[in-house]
């Protein structure tokens, strides 16, 4: 995860991943605030929802994505809302013992629950990566674009941080093209899984997190958007790859 939409104090071309949801929060000093609660208190149930939700995305999927992406061993990795760890732990086996993975998240809650060793975890957002210029060869973020607060900063930082040549994936849930898949979809987001969250669920919070999840699958912007953001923060080899209609994986390079 990461932060939150832009508002009118921001810069003219801040671009917020989906818009605004006062369902959830009034402004965006508590849409900061919200965010940072609900992923701190839903951390110890995350992971154990998101096997229930993400029925196409699991291990097996995730190191996929990582592979076909181009990450190899002895790459140096950053994981951009690391979360509970998912997807650094598929490439921490793809990098092997030669590589290295710093993990960013602004939730001490989710960095709580990684426990990964070797992992450096660094608290920070994806508008203002605290790594050096050129620091990594593949950048990864998942699940998490939703919860940017400005797309067009991020994707600035991604290209800062990742060496000449690096390589970048970007997993995200897409709402589905036709209206009977998206309608499927918000069924089992809003419904099915918020059912299943409540009984399984430590945490009282748990449910709304998963029902917000979609809300902002539904109001995220197009994957041409994203496309076309990674295409103007310098990227090249831009491309989306769809899987079962909702999984998209983009996937970009720095030049060299």
């Amino acid at each position: 995860m990461t932060s939150s939409p832009a508002d009118a104090s921001r810069s003219p071309n801040a671009l917020a991943p989906h818009t605004p949801l006062p369902g959830y929060y009034k402004d965006e000093a508590e849409h900061r605030a919200f965010l940072q609660k609900i992923f701190d208190d839903t951390a110890p149930d995350y992971e154990r929802i998101e096997s229930v939700l993400a029925f196409g995305s699991g291990r097996w999927y995730r190191r996929q994505a990582l592979l076909r992406a181009g990450l190899a061993a002895g790459a140096q990795v950053l994981d951009v809302g690391i979360g509970t760890g998912m997807v650094a732990t598929e490439a921490l086996g793809i990098i092997g013992p030669k590589g290295k993975l710093v993990g960013v998240d602004p939730s001490p809650g989710m960095m709580g629950q990684v426990h990964l060793p070797g992992v450096e975890l660094v608290q920070g957002m994806a508008e203002a990566l605290p790594r050096p210029d050129a620091s990594s060869d593949f950048l990864s973020m998942g699940y998490a674009l939703r919860h940017i607060g400005d797309v067009s900063a991020a994707f600035a930082e991604f290209h800062r941080v990742l060496r000449p040549g690096g390589r970048l994936v970007i997993l995200e849930i897409t709402k589905p093209r036709g209206a009977l898949g998206t309608a499927m979809l918000k069924t089992y987001m809003r419904s099915v899984v918020p059912v299943i969250a409540l009984i399984a669920a430590r945490g009282r919070t748990t449910p709304r997190l998963w029902r917000y999840y979609w809300d902002t699958i539904e109001a995220c912007i197009a994957p041409e958007t994203v496309l076309q953001a990674l295409r103007h923060a310098g990227f090249v080899d831009v491309k989306q790859r769809l899987e079962l209609g909702i999984f998209s994986e983009y996937t970009a390079s720095k030049a060299q």
